[in-house]
């Protein structure tokens, strides 16, 4: 019996380790059945990274493979700027389940690869990033596609696709739509809008009207389509359109009992109205005397959700049609006041009624304030920060502004005007059209490379910035108070610029602790700054956000290193240009100092000034002497 038992044993074994097997196989001939089909059957990709029926994808790490943290499952197959001119073959890739059942990202952007996308797609429904932009793919997107319920981005955009869109508005936590440029037809679903990051349909042939945005997108998402109507387009829709696009969209009559609701409402909208007409004839008066400075081009108050990082993804500009009304106060106010504009070429002339009066887009809205882009007639850009409820007064806020200007660095943005009254302040910036440092880190900056020395040299740059605005106002205790990745804009040569450098004081709990002394205070306000320089860092090392799902990157940096799995850290893409991993950890363990937990312990921005600065040169010192690059020459 016991014979019995083992032999039984042992075959079940032979068994599983023979379905084992047959499944890595079909994956490892799936990925190079469909890497021959994307580069049109050529063998030299193949060859250099790897990828060969002798090896394992996890386990012997083919390039442009990302696995589990098992080391077990396929999980990300980035192929975007291979210089590919196949075709996309879906059925090779989601057509074997274990493959289909582990595979989260597809990209395969900036290529040449054609045909169309297949029916099969659907069967990798475990996908949450799914990019083929800027390739020659083409004709109708299946139907199928409406079927990856976990797809969060999808990027069509640059390439020739036709037909309808299928109905992408069912998967519900698609946070990003990129579609630009391409040849589609026929009506723009209707999305949820608020559930979106980023979204441009624009350069198409859609028609009929916009589904509502309720402020959510600007006219840039929607340009370039003629047939389109309606907001955010300065287009209105004529009857006929919007009867087409009713009778299309809804082929239910309406009830009397919804006619009834809807008549009810019309009512109350017309007692409302009676009761505004006469509260605004009762203040006729003391509105004459602010009209003309009322007229203000910005956005409205109900794009509130909108946010900063979503805003910068969304090219391109149209003059928004919206206005933003001040209290009679503040109009009254800002009559009576002036913009104050600081020694600077590019505003020099600049009146408060020509800022008022130009047209202006929102760009995001934060805890602190709102962000607008501010358009004038002879095409100068400028950014408008609006802060409301800043508890500082008038006078105070002007010397801290005066004292700011006096601390210049080449690596700060400068305000180049402010306003200044009781309900609040307005600063004035030259625009940065590059966007921000957050954008080149997670990727929405297309085609533009950010390699392990640019990162480096960027980090170095920050730090340099950093220490020397801490030193020049240490004495009046000014911090940058707010800095994260989005707060670090590009120039135009791609150097990082602190923005927004003092315009909000940390509220550090430990601040408010009993008999600490006001020098103690400003010593905690700085070492916020270095907090948030190090979350900064641990960005550029592991390129993920600061937060996702749920999981603060800080917590998951120091659980890996925890467990001494350093390597896990880094952004793949530095590891797959061979960056040098000693240099790598000797940042990463900058980075730890700098957010460790007790504001005491983190070291002062001199300090991690010149840490970085001694990678920075070993770095130097070794491309210098580095012989696999003395052997080429």
């Amino acid at each position: 019996m016991n014979k019995i038992s083992i032999w039984v044993s042992f075959i079940s074994f032979f068994l599983f380790l023979h379905s084992s097997t047959s499944v890595e196989d079909e994956v490892k001939n799936s990925l190079i059945i469909f890497l021959a089909k994307v580069s049109n059957n050529g063998v030299q990709p193949g060859l250099t990274w790897g990828w060969n029926t002798s090896s394992d994808p996890c386990k012997d790490q083919w390039q442009n493979v990302i696995c589990d943290s098992q080391n077990v499952s396929v999980t990300k197959l980035f192929l975007n700027g291979k210089n590919l001119s196949g075709t996309l073959d879906a059925a090779s890739l989601c057509n074997v389940r274990s493959l289909a059942a582990s595979l989260t990202i597809l990209a395969l952007d900036d290529n040449n690869i054609g045909g169309q996308i297949s029916a099969e797609i659907a069967n990798c429904d475990q996908l949450t990033r799914l990019t083929v932009s800027s390739n020659q793919l083409s004709g109708n997107l299946p139907e199928s596609l409406a079927a990856l319920n976990n797809l969060k981005r999808l990027d069509i955009s640059n390439n020739k696709f036709s037909g309808e869109l299928p109905k992408l508005s069912r998967i519900s936590g698609l946070t990003a739509f990129l579609a630009q440029d391409n040849q589609l037809t026929g009506q723009i679903p209707n999305f949820d809008f608020s559930n979106f990051d980023t979204f441009n349909v624009s350069n198409n042939n859609f028609q009929g009207q916009i589904p509502k945005v309720n402020g959510f997108l600007t006219a840039s998402s929607f340009l370039g389509n003629p047939g389109l109507c309606g907001d955010p387009l300065p287009n209105k829709c004529s009857s006929s359109s919007m009867t087409a696009d009713e009778n299309s969209n809804t082929k239910k009559g309406v009830s009397k009992n919804q006619m009834f609701i809807y008549m009810g409402y019309g009512v109350l909208a017309l007692v409302c109205l009676v009761l505004v007409v006469l509260r605004i004839c009762s203040k006729k008066k003391s509105k004459d005397q602010v009209d003309s400075v009322t007229k203000v081009a910005a956005v409205d108050e109900s794009a509130s959700k909108l946010s900063a990082a979503s805003s910068e993804d969304k090219g391109g500009l149209s003059k928004s049609q919206y206005s933003v009304t001040f209290s009679a106060d503040e109009s009254a106010a800002m009559a009576s006041s002036s913009l104050i504009v600081l020694t600077s070429p590019v505003v020099n002339g600049l009146k408060f009624e020509d800022l008022l009066k130009a047209p202006a887009e929102l760009l995001g809205r934060g805890k602190y304030g709102s962000l607008y882009k501010v358009i004038f007639d002879n095409g100068m850009v400028l950014v408008v920060k609006r802060i409301k409820d800043w508890a500082i007064s008038s006078n105070d806020f002007k010397q801290r502004m005066d004292r700011l200007y006096q601390a210049k660095h080449p690596n700060v943005l400068p305000a180049l005007a402010f306003y200044c009254s009781k309900q609040e302040k307005l600063l004035v910036y030259e625009y940065q059209q590059n966007g921000s440092l957050f954008r080149l880190i997670h990727g929405s900056h297309r085609g533009q490379a950010f390699d392990w020395t640019s990162r480096l040299s960027a980090a170095a740059n920050i730090a340099e910035a950093l220490a020397f605005m801490h030193q020049e106002l240490r004495a009046e205790g000014i911090a940058h108070g707010n800095l994260k990745s989005s707060n670090i804009l590009l120039n135009k040569n791609m150097e990082p610029c602190i923005s927004e450098y003092g315009l909000m004081e940390i509220n550090d709990q430990d601040n408010f602790m009993p008999g600490k002394t006001s020098a103690a205070k400003a010593s905690s306000t700085f070492k916020g700054d270095v907090y948030g320089f190090g979350v900064i860092l641990l960005e550029l090392l592991t390129g993920k956000l600061v937060q996702h799902n749920g999981v603060d990157l800080t917590v998951w940096v120091h659980s890996v290193v925890r467990e001494e799995w350093t390597a896990e850290v880094f952004d793949k893409s530095l590891m797959s240009e061979y960056a040098s991993e000693e240099r790598m950890v000797n940042l990463l363990q900058v980075a730890i100092k700098c957010v460790n937990r007790s504001a005491e312990a983190r070291p002062s921005m001199n300090q991690i000034a010149l840490m970085i600065n001694a990678v920075r040169e070993e770095e130097e010192r070794s491309t210098v002497y580095d012989p696999q690059s003395m052997s080429l020459l």
